[in-house]
């Protein structure tokens, strides 16, 4: 049986306030909280109730038979629980259905993979707790940043306890490939990946409401007679686009609702199924590994990670900022640490990118130059704080060789907490027996 694959991202950023060169040192507050409420209440009323509406109606009207991934980044929750708590809510009730699954991702939808190890197991951690606190679930299955993968990254996620990943399925990586198959990593073979298909995946988040486009109307009936036409040997069509194709890309008007609404019914007139990423991966066996030995993305028609770090600018703030970790990871300020997580989103870099002029539409900043200068003041004041804790006297070399120290002490309290259990648990049953006696 054919199925579908959907998946959802969901993030947003604590976007920053205009901080002048002056305010260095003087102002430790960077955030722009009019901006960031006024952003996410709308986007809240265009996007995130209705389309959860929806959802949880095609999950009731189709008998169950509807599921859908969500991967919702820790600074877009923490603004939600902030600004708009119904949405929260309205994720828990679906959550409740059984049909949908919650991905993990970094905490703050960071470029962590492509610069720290531990950086990046440590956002993982924290993403995996708050979706466990507010979801009642801990996720089984990994989705990067903007879909960011590639050989390295895929050891990482399989040490940091994933069996299986969701990632892009780029050409230039495929080749003749499909990507309606369940694949491994090439290095890490016990790591199972799911592909995005663009085609159908950017028919919906792309082109639905393009007039110019020759399909033009998408209706539910052609999508679906369009993949049921895929050879019937490939097992799995993974649609995976922003959450916000729903009602903010795509408004109302535009009848994006509807056609979603309608998926279900026509895709059961063709035994086409629906499946969770989990799922998929405890089902389906791998066809074949790929390796990618430089990363992939979603963005851009590279599939490359230039939108991030393609220019001088963005290589100039990620290598400053870089440069901190091991001072931050010391901190026990939390909110330092809170500053960390927040200046660490993507979207920051994504501001500076002159291929995209400053991120387009989704920039807060004229251009990218005003978005780098903002961000480096920003970041200085950020390295005065961490500096007047850690100060740049001790050098790096000595910072490694404290946490290394700090993380041994960690692992070695952690084994006897362990053998102590033990003891107790020994000492238990001895207990019993002898009361037994």
């Amino acid at each position: 049986m054919k199925t579908i694959c959907f998946y959802f991202q969901i993030h947003q950023p604590f976007r920053l306030k205009r901080y002048r060169f002056f305010d260095i040192g003087n102002d430790h507050y960077y955030y722009d909280d009019f901006s960031n409420e006024e952003i996410i209440r709308r986007i809240a009323e265009k996007c995130y109730i209705p389309a959860n509406r929806t959802i949880l109606d095609m999950i009731k009207s189709s008998g169950g038979k509807f599921k859908v991934a969500f991967s919702i980044s820790g600074t877009a929750i923490e603004q939600l629980e902030i600004y708009a708590p119904e949405v929260i809510d309205s994720f828990k009730e679906l959550a409740a259905t059984g049909n949908v699954e919650f991905l993990a991702e970094t905490y703050s939808h960071s470029l962590a993979s492509l610069a720290d190890k531990e950086e990046f197991k440590d956002q993982i951690r924290m993403h995996k707790e708050k979706i466990h606190s507010l979801f009642g679930v801990t996720p089984k299955v990994f989705r990067n940043t903007e879909l960011i993968y590639s050989d390295t990254i895929s050891e990482w996620v399989y040490k940091a306890g994933f069996k299986g990943m969701i990632t892009e399925g780029a050409k230039h990586v495929l080749g003749w490939k499909s990507p309606n198959y369940l694949y491994t990593s090439k290095v890490q073979p016990l790591l199972k990946l799911l592909l995005k298909n663009d085609r159908f995946s950017e028919d919906i988040s792309d082109r639905f409401n393009n007039y110019a486009w020759n399909e033009y109307p998408l209706t539910a009936d052609k999508f679906i007679s369009w993949i049921a036409e895929t050879p019937p040997e490939q097992q799995i069509i993974n649609l995976f686009m922003n959450y916000e194709v729903l009602g903010s890309y795509h408004p109302a008007e535009s009848g994006i609702f509807d056609f979603f609404k309608a998926l279900p019914r026509f895709a059961a007139e063709k035994e086409i199924g629906f499946i969770l990423p989990s799922e998929a991966f405890n089902l389906l066996k791998p066809v074949d590994s790929i390796s990618v030995p430089y990363p992939m993305s979603w963005v851009d028609e590279e599939r490359d990670c230039s939108a991030w770090l393609g220019n001088l600018l963005q290589q100039e703030a990620f290598t400053k900022l870089k440069e901190i970790v091991e001072r931050v990871r010391l901190c026990e300020d939390r909110r330092i640490r809170q500053d960390w997580n927040y200046l660490q989103s993507s979207d920051h870099f994504y501001y500076m990118s002159t291929k995209h002029m400053g991120g387009g539409a989704f920039s807060p900043y004229d251009n990218p130059y005003e978005a780098f200068n903002n961000y480096m003041n920003v970041l200085s004041d950020f390295i005065l704080r961490v500096e007047a804790q850690y100060p740049t006297s001790i050098e790096n070399e000595e910072l490694n060789s404290l946490l290394t120290t700090i993380k041994n002490q960690g692992l070695e309290i952690e084994s006897l907490k362990k053998e102590l259990d033990k003891f107790k648990k020994k000492e238990t049953v001895t207990e019993v027996k002898k009361g037994k006696k």
